[in-house]
């Protein structure tokens, strides 16, 4: 789930599953967009870090519970992550991301939608969604070229590369390196900083830069259409098999 807390001026939610490597399976989806809405009116928080506990950011979307999942109930599912992501990209307050270990498929789709992106040293992103036959959610589609450009976002979704985190620096995946274990304590540092700026400077600073980028709602509703219909493919079907078999998928273009 999502664990919260405070720290002076700055609420930190952590994807709290570590048992499941913080994969955000629909309860956290929902948890998430609740302690998202509760940070972003709280009068006294001035900024929010997304994190993990356990040492890792979050594996992605749980696989494990999408078998039998039909064209609605995908919808259904993204709802509360598009509302999630739109939040934290328009919302007046910072949000900065705190990344240990792996953020991979959707974590990583929740972490480049932050404000800013602190990487521990030894951390990594991979946004591998063709391994298991899905289309990248979260938004990432439209954020990541925001932050690499197109031809980076292409070699790095089409490819399922896996980016290490002083190269997620040197190409703007991520906006500032932490020694091994100290995402978290840069993160705060960076939301201490924001705390003492004008709080409605920067929320006009994040309404405009929301407005400029007018096709994130059409990319959204892009992924929506793609995703339901992907659910039923047999593709995605051999894929979860062969993730929770432990072994590579055999596509079949169907």
């Amino acid at each position: 789930m999502i664990a919260v807390t405070d720290h002076g001026t700055t609420r930190v939610l952590a994807f709290d599953r570590p048992e499941a490597r913080n994969a955000i399976d629909v309860p956290t989806r929902e948890r998430l967009l609740t302690a998202l809405r509760e940070a972003a009116s709280a009068p006294g928080v001035r900024a929010i870090v997304l994190t993990g506990t356990g040492g890792t950011f979050s594996a992605g979307g749980d696989v494990r519970e999408m078998r039998g999942v039909g064209p609605e109930a995908v919808a259904a599912r993204l709802e509360p992550l598009h509302e999630a992501v739109r939040l934290m990209m328009t919302c007046a307050k910072p949000v900065v991301a705190a990344v240990e270990g792996v953020a991979a498929g959707l974590g990583m789709s929740f972490a480049v939608a932050c404000d800013h992106v602190v990487a521990a040293e030894d951390a990594r992103f991979v946004a591998a969604f063709g391994k298991v036959g899905l289309v990248p959610d979260g938004g990432l589609l439209w954020t990541l070229p925001q932050r690499v450009g197109i031809g980076r976002a292409k070699d790095l979704l089409v490819f399922g590369r896996t980016v290490p985190a002083r190269r997620a620096h040197e190409i703007g995946l991520a906006d500032s390196l932490a020694p091994s274990g100290g995402a978290l304590d840069a993160a705060l540092e960076l939301a201490a900083e924001a705390a003492v700026l004008a709080p409605l400077s920067v929320a006009a600073t994040k309404r405009v830069l929301a407005r400029a980028e007018p096709d994130l709602d059409r990319l959204l509703a892009a992924e929506r259409e793609e995703q339901t219909a992907i659910y039923a493919s047999a593709d995605f079907a051999e894929g979860r098999a062969a993730f929770a078999e432990r072994r590579p998928p055999r596509f079949e273009g169907r």
